[in-house]
């Protein structure tokens, strides 16, 4: 499974690890991806959603 948010299209993203010493290596930082049901018309559907993209949906509904 690719680590995507079915909402945002938020994906991983990749820059330099820096030592005391200023080495660079490689390294990603992955989004924060969890799986919830979502209803959508009475239908339920499992999507992966990032944790602060299911905060603005939450908020978002609270508010109608």
């Amino acid at each position: 499974m690719s680590r995507i948010c079915q909402l945002t299209g938020k994906h991983p993203v990749t820059g330099n690890m820096r030592s005391h010493s200023l080495i660079a290596t490689r390294r990603r930082w992955d989004v924060n991806l969890h799986t919830y049901k979502v209803t959508i018309d009475g239908k339920v559907y499992k999507i992966r959603l990032s944790a602060r993209a299911h905060r603005t949906l939450n908020k978002s509904l609270k508010q109608d």
